[in-house]
């Protein structure tokens, strides 16, 4: 067999089943080959020039005995510079690029365990090309001195490399650095951290950003956070370590002496760069953002303890009502445990079916008799006993579960009320978030059949946040439950800025007037004339008025003389539970029904 064939049979052997070359497998090849045929150079430099990979070959004294054109190639040289009797020095000198450090133990003792014991040692060399490529040389060199390396372009790999390694540490949406990346970043700065330096972690949060996302689209949302990204960027000027965290969470890394004061600062400036509208095409979005903030060292000097304690008092600051900041405190920890230890409490009631309904009445001032009942949801928990609805319907609305809890009430009410006269009504509390994350119209439709109730007795009470939230997209499932003959009535009302301004924007069946007007309306005249106004303004608008909070008879006389249309409150009856509706009905045929105690 003649050297060329025998070496193109080599060849054949390195490649791989995708076509590419096995650099260390070839290598081992052309040493064969070298060794067994290495007098015939002009055989053998022919073989070479079809190689896919640069291939050069040095004697002891380190003087190019041959190289192939691919090398040339690589290396920018042209055939009368890179001839066989050139020294390495001098051909160092002529390659465009400069030859760079790299970490090689690793990578050497690796390839070397590829090479027999005896036939020589591997080392591996770097060279960053002027026009920015980047070049690989694998160097075995023999026992005698000399040596053979094999050259590739490693530029597109290399470019690859970084570009995975950017995206593992680096938001695509925003191209901030990821929660992987800030992990990495605090630990710098801790471990960096001068004895009198203060660094300061904000861990921020977009208030009901969920929201955009369930009304507008997904697309919207990532363009809002791309914005909301650029404008906390600038706030937080090049000093900072800014991160996404994840969906509408951020967080930034301030160092510096003078704190609290620097990032209380920070904290203004981005809460004012985000109150200011975002624009999505012809519509205007108004944001608010929470923020939670731990000190290193006082807060924690290590990683883990100083997000964690960002992220207490970033839920302290939204417990508190959102738009808030808050500065970590140890009292924080214990509330926030207790809280979660709610929530988990909380995910497991509606299984354990720990939830059950009491009833307020409907009184109808005219007939003088209960007209419904508004259904209004009880949590016994085994342990904690009667857990109030004020400390568990916020937690609910904010962790999702209002959801799932709406739909039970709504079923529950239901089924109960089936078994009441059918001039009885039933009213549900709907939240907003029943508007926009779930099918609130499948969900009534279901819970009318399965209970085999009229529609007509059925009232919806919503707040002005339902409309507030998003009032194109909740109108028309506003109307769709009317068409279905279920009343719609307005909560609350009054304590809105924009009551007045809804009451034109949907055909309610009733407004209820909160109990904060009532306390007063015996005794202040302002009172007293803001009621009378409200129950004339329902009439002029053909909706019935009920007065919630009424406690004592001066105020249901007063009521009865204003011509209000229903009353809800304790001289009529406490919320009671299902069995005791009942009792209360027909205390209320009798005309027995007395204020209760």
């Amino acid at each position: 067999m003649d050297a060329e064939t025998l070496f193109w049979q080599q060849c054949t052997q390195a490649v791989k089943n995708d076509g590419s070359v096995d650099a260390m497998r070839l290598m081992a090849l052309v040493i064969e080959t070298y060794r067994s045929h290495g007098r015939n150079h002009a055989l053998f430099a022919l073989v070479l020039d079809n190689l896919p990979l640069g291939l050069s070959v040095f004697d002891s004294a380190q003087r190019l005995i041959l190289c192939n054109d691919r090398f040339r190639q690589l290396f920018g040289l042209f055939a009368d510079q890179a001839v066989a009797g050139v020294s390495v020095r001098a051909l160092s000198t002529r390659i465009p690029g400069k030859e760079r450090k790299t970490v090689r133990s690793a990578y050497r003792s690796k390839e070397a365990s590829a090479m027999p014991p005896g036939q020589g040692k591997i080392r591996r060399r770097e060279w960053l090309m002027d026009d920015g490529r980047v070049i690989v040389s694998v160097v075995t060199v023999l026992p005698d001195g000399s040596n053979i390396a094999i050259h590739s372009d490693v530029t597109e790999e290399r470019k690859a490399a970084e570009r995975i390694a950017h995206l593992a540490h680096h938001d695509p949406l925003t191209g901030l650095p990821n929660r992987i990346r800030f992990r990495e970043q605090v630990d710098a700065a801790l471990s960096e951290r001068a004895p009198d330096e203060q660094i300061a972690l904000v861990h921020l949060n977009l208030d009901r950003f969920k929201s955009i996302n369930d009304t507008m689209g997904v697309s919207t949302g990532d363009t809002i956070l791309r914005q909301v990204a650029e404008r906390i960027r600038a706030s937080a000027s090049g000093e900072n370590i800014l991160a996404r965290l994840g969906s509408d969470e951020f967080a930034i890394l301030q160092r510096g002496r003078q704190q609290p004061w620097n990032v209380m600062a920070l904290a203004d400036q981005i809460r004012r760069e985000l109150s200011e509208p975002f624009f999505r095409g012809d519509k205007q979005i108004e944001l608010s953002v929470s923020m939670g903030i731990a000190l290193a060292p006082e807060d924690g000097a290590e990683t883990d303890v100083l997000l964690r304690n960002a992220g207490v008092a970033l839920s302290q600051a939204k417990a508190d009502g959102r738009k808030h900041e808050r500065f970590f405190t140890s009292e924080m920890a214990s509330r926030i445990q207790a809280r979660h230890a709610l929530e988990a409490d909380l995910r497991l009631a509606l299984h354990s079916d720990e939830f059950e309904l009491h009833y307020q009445p409907l009184y109808d001032l005219r007939q003088q008799r209960i007209c419904g009942f508004e259904a209004l949801v009880r949590w016994n928990h085994p342990t904690r006993g009667r857990v109030p609805p004020m400390e568990f319907i916020p937690l609910a609305e904010e962790v999702g579960l209002v959801v799932d809890i709406g739909r039970w009430v709504l079923r529950t009410a239901c089924s109960e009320a089936a078994c009441w006269p059918e001039d009885i009504k039933i009213a549900v509390n709907v939240s907003a978030i029943q508007f926009t994350s779930s099918d609130l119209l499948a969900d009534v439709d279901e819970a009318i059949a399965e209970a085999a109730i009229s529609p007509a007795r059925l009232e919806l009470e919503i707040t002005e946040s339902v409309l507030m939230e998003n009032l194109d997209d909740t109108l028309p499932i506003l109307h769709a439950l009317k068409e279905r003959g279920i009343r719609i009535s307005m909560d609350d009302f009054g304590t809105g800025y924009s009551s007045l301004s809804y009451l034109s924007s949907f055909p309610f069946d009733k407004i209820k007037i909160d109990k904060s007007f009532v306390c007063g309306i015996a005794e202040n005249k302002e009172a007293y004339a803001i009621m009378h106004a409200i129950i004339l303004l329902g009439d002029a608008l053909g909706m019935r008025v009920t007065v919630e909070g009424v406690e004592t008879a001066e105020q249901k006389s007063l009521l009865e003389r204003e011509e209000c249309d229903e009353i809800q409150g304790y001289y009529i009856s406490p919320p009671a539970p299902a069995p005791d509706v009942a009792r209360l009905l027909s205390a209320s045929r009798s005309g027995s029904m007395a204020k209760a105690s």
